[in-house]
């Protein structure tokens, strides 16, 4: 599946037939994601889906079997040092050195990449506005203070492009809300963001562009707009007697349809992907007293590509 974006922008992260497998263990098959400069991007799956191998290889942390990564129109080989100066990352799960302060843990990242010294008024400035004690050290940190430090170390120089991984997991309410401000604020100066994550309604409320992935496969991608107007439709009937009710659910054994909610009595919803016209016309059999047709949300869009596998 190819997959383009707004190909009028230049791409900042470029990936083709990618592929990776842990042995016999598959990671993912056959990626191909364009990227475009600017956008806010989100990346959609469950764990185990491959949203962190993907990370992990525009990273060059570890290698593909197949396929070509390209960051900055450039071809990543090997590990791309020179690339990653421009590049920030939030990991899920950070990983910090216990007994440092916070300040000592920031500047000590800031050094890695040579930027102490530019990077020392923009790290001042997010701690903050997050509220981050730098003279506290990590073993004593919460969970959210441990993610307010990552995020801190990830944003402090400023990258081009930011490779974010389930970045709010862990963070309360409003210092979200902050931590979604400075990623508009970023964006705006020219940033591009890449973000994996399984909360669908900050993707749809946050991302202009959104890729779903599915056992290592990209299944749909595109303008968050699109994805919704394009997928499944919900369909609501009421009203409905005892024997139509009966036929529609032999009708609804189909692969075009999922989620199917409770039949209550004479009433019932599900997701619709299909000749929507043809099934319309197929209904004019059956007594009913109200149909409702409607666009799903994210999460909706997210179940019917998921939801066939759950049912199993």
């Amino acid at each position: 599946m190819t997959v383009n974006n707004d190909t009028d922008r230049q791409a900042v992260i470029e990936l083709s037939d990618l592929t990776k497998y842990y042995g016999k263990i598959r990671g993912i098959e056959d990626v191909n994601l364009r990227v475009p400069e600017g956008s806010v991007y989100g990346f959609i799956g469950p764990n185990g889906a491959g949203k962190s191998t993907t990370i992990r290889l525009l990273l060059g942390l570890i290698r593909p079997d197949a396929g070509r990564i390209k960051l900055f129109g450039q071809v990543v080989s090997g590990q791309p040092v020179g690339l990653l100066t421009e590049v920030g990352y939030m990991p899920g799960e950070a990983i910090f050195y216990q007994k440092m302060k916070v300040g000592d843990l920031i500047r000590y990242s800031a050094a890695l990449r040579g930027r102490q010294k530019e990077s020392a008024s923009e790290a001042k400035a997010l701690c903050e506005r997050f509220n981050l004690d730098t003279g506290r050290r990590i073993q004593d940190l919460s969970l959210g203070n441990r993610k307010k430090v990552s995020i801190v170390c990830a944003l402090q120089q400023k990258p081009r492009l930011l490779l974010l991984d389930e970045p709010t997991s862990g963070l309360d309410p409003l210092v979200q809300q902050t931590f979604w401000e400075v990623l508009r604020e970023r964006q705006k100066e020219g940033a591009t963001v890449f973000l994996s994550s399984h909360v669908l309604t900050e993707v749809q409320h946050h991302c202009r562009e959104a890729a779903i992935i599915r056992d290592g496969r990209i299944v749909s991608a595109g303008n968050v707009k699109d994805l919704l107007s394009a997928a499944a439709r919900r369909i609501s009937l009421s009203g409905l007697d005892a024997p139509s009710m009966e036929t529609l659910m032999q009708r609804l054994e189909s692969d075009d349809v999922t989620d199917i909610g409770e039949a209550l009595p004479g009433r019932i919803s599900f997701l619709f992907r299909g000749d929507l016209p043809a099934f319309v016309k197929g209904l004019s059999s059956l007594e009913y007293q109200d149909l409702t047709i409607a666009e799903p949300d994210l999460e909706e869009i997210f179940l019917h590509y998921y939801g066939k596998e759950n049912e199993q």
